[in-house]
Parts: C-alpha cells; structure tokens; sequence
C-alpha cells in the first residue's frame, strides 16, 4: 500500500473513532453545564454537526482550489486539537466549541480525501476500504470508550488523541517526503467554471437526485438510532440494543469493503441499496438484530455506489464531495429532531414505517 493511501486510510479510522469515542461519556461531560443534563447532551452532540455542516462545502471548495492534502492535514490537526481539549478541560463551554472544531475536522478531511481517492484508477475498491475505516473508526471508538470508561472516563479519548498524533506525525512526513507516483487515472479538472455553471451542475436533476439520497441515507440511520432506545425499552435490554446497533456499523463495514470487490456500475449500487436498504427498516418493527443488519448491507452499499456516481460528475471533486458530505451530516443532524416532533402524534412504528416508505421512494429519483 502507497503512503497516500495509508495515510487517507488511518486518517479516517482516527478521526472518526475520537469523534465517537465522546458518545458513551456524554452524560458525564455534560454534568459539567449550566443547564439541565439532557440540554447539555444534546448541546454537545449537536455540535459536531453544526461543525461538520458549516465548514464541509468551504473546506471543499478551497481543497480544488489548493492541494487537497493539505486539507486532509488540516482535518488531522483540529481533530487531535478538540481531542487535546477534550481530554484536559471539564470547562463546558470549551467541550461544545472542541465538539464544533472536531466537526469542523471532519468538513476539512472528507471532501479532500474522498476526492484524492477519486484519482485512483481503481477508486471502487479504494473507497469500499475508505469506508470500512470509516465505520471500523466509529465502532471502535464507542467500544473502546465504553470499555475504559469504567476504569477511568477519559481513557478512550487520551487512547485516540495519542493515535491521532501518530497519524499527524506520518502525515507531515509524507508531505516532505512524498513516496513517487500514485496509481492515478486522468481526472480532468474544472476549476474555471464559473458561479453560473456551478449553481446549474449544483441544482440539475442528477445532481439533486444525488443530494436527496444522502441526505435521507443519513437521515433515516439517525431516525432508527435515536428513537430506538425508546421503541425497544419492552423487549431489549441495554446490551441487546447495543449489540442490534452496533450490527448497524459492522455490517455496513462488511458491505463495503466485499461489494468494492465487484464489477456493478453506480446505479445499479444506488438502486440495490435502496431497495436492501428500505427492507431492513420494516425488519427492524419486528426483528432488531435482522432490521439492523440489513440496513447496515444497504448502507454500505450506497455509501460506495453515492461516491463513485459523484467521481463520474463533470465538475471539481472537492467541491462535489463537500455537498455531498454535507447532506450526509444534514441528514444526520436534522431528520432526527423532524422524526421527534411527529412524535407526539404518531407512535414510533408508524414514524418507521412511513421512514422506510420515503426512503424507498428515492429508487424513483435513480434513473438514469
């Protein structure tokens, strides 16, 4: 494996995993605010978000204008900057705005690292691997962090913040010592379009049709995370819906990394996970350990058939790949608290089903 490669690579598992690894200590860091503990929860993990969903379309931009590595550095440096804060501070108000810097790692990372990886002639094996990073990074921070709470709250967040400084330091070698010539394809570059041309690729019915499914792709995962907990309180104990969930992660890390091994075009991904997708939903009404699984199948299936029908677009990658991201964590941030509202009218299985029932509805929006 080139040094880019495994650079991009460790850099996803990090950045995610010290992002995660807050979540099982959130009550404990949010005792710290001056509000109620549910306020401060919520407060500190909105925060990534609005974070991530500010700076993604910026830091996306810029990286098409400048070398994208630089920014996949970037991302590195705030990530182990609100890991360092996070680790030494019990001050609140300094844990929300280090929660908002480790989103704003996250906006400057992605779109230049999924738009280096769209260089390489074989970009879908290399974006499936991304991905399974991704999600390996995500599940190993809630694990371990969970696991070395008990011993002592922080000792998941020094864990990663040391492996992001091992990440960083290989990083600022491979800028200064760049290893050769990367197995890239020809990827024709537009950076002269103008503001006209942007707003027209932005808003054409392919493009929206790209933008809608990432964000209800997203949107619907957050659904069933957050309004699980409450659905299930009869029938699953505290570890069976950590395992149901945690199946979410694993199996969209499995979906990844094998369908990458195979020769489908991006539609026929798009419209496959769709269609996996929106069955595990409804499975999960009745079946929690199956629904999870399933949807995690389909997830990863799109999460590398959504990139790589970006990488085919006319138009700069970084910039493309910050929409994209951008809806990604829209979704995540803004279908939950719509799915909450309807909450008080409408029990959760029929806020579910009516979930699955629009998600499905995207297959429509795939044609070619």
């Amino acid at each position: 494996m080139d040094h880019e490669r495994f650079l991009l690579y460790s850099s996803a598992f990090v950045i995610m995993g010290l992002s995660n690894a807050v979540i099982p200590i959130l009550p404990e860091l949010a005792a710290t605010g001056q509000t109620t503990v549910v306020t401060s929860t919520s407060l500190l993990y909105s925060s990534f978000f609005l974070g991530a969903l500010f700076t993604m379309l910026p830091f996306g931009i810029l990286s098409d204008r400048f070398c994208s590595m630089k920014f996949v550095v970037l991302g590195l440096i705030l990530s182990f900057t609100s890991g360092i804060a996070i680790a030494v501070t019990d001050d609140f108000m300094v844990l929300v705005l280090a929660r908002f810097i480790e989103g704003a790692s996250c906006g400057a990372f992605f779109p230049a690292a999924f738009s280096r990886l769209a260089l390489f002639t074989k970009k879908m094996r290399y974006i499936g691997e991304f991905n399974f990073l991704i999600n390996g990074g995500l599940a190993a921070g809630v694990a371990v962090t969970g696991y070395l709470a008990d011993i002592s709250i922080k000792y998941g967040i020094y864990l990663f913040v040391i492996l992001t400084a091992f990440t960083l330091v290989f990083a600022f070698y491979h800028m200064t010592c760049p290893s050769g010539k990367q197995e890239k394809g020809n990827v024709p570059r537009t950076g002269s379009m103008s503001a006209r041309s942007y707003l027209s690729f932005v808003t054409s019915k392919s493009s929206l049709s790209i933008w809608t499914i990432s964000f209800l792709l997203a949107g619907t995962s957050g659904v069933l995370v957050s309004l699980y907990p409450e659905y299930s309180s009869d029938f699953l104990t505290k570890t069976e819906l950590g395992i149901a969930i945690s199946l979410l992660y694993l199996s969209t890390m499995i979906s990844s990394i094998t369908i990458a091994r195979f020769n489908f075009s991006y539609d026929e991904l798009i419209k496959k996970g769709i269609f996996i997708t929106t069955l595990g939903i409804l499975a999960t009404i009745y079946f929690p350990m199956a629904g999870f699984t399933v949807i995690g199948l389909g997830s990863g299936i799109m999460l590398l058939g959504l990139p790589l029908a970006i990488t085919t677009m006319k138009i700069d990658h970084g910039m493309a790949m910050g929409i994209y991201n951008t809806c990604i964590y829209a979704g995540l941030a803004l279908m939950p608290l719509i799915a909450g509202v309807f909450t008080g009218g409408f029990d959760i299985e029929t806020i579910f089903i009516a979930t699955a029932l629009l998600f499905g509805a995207t297959v429509l929006l795939n044609g070619k």
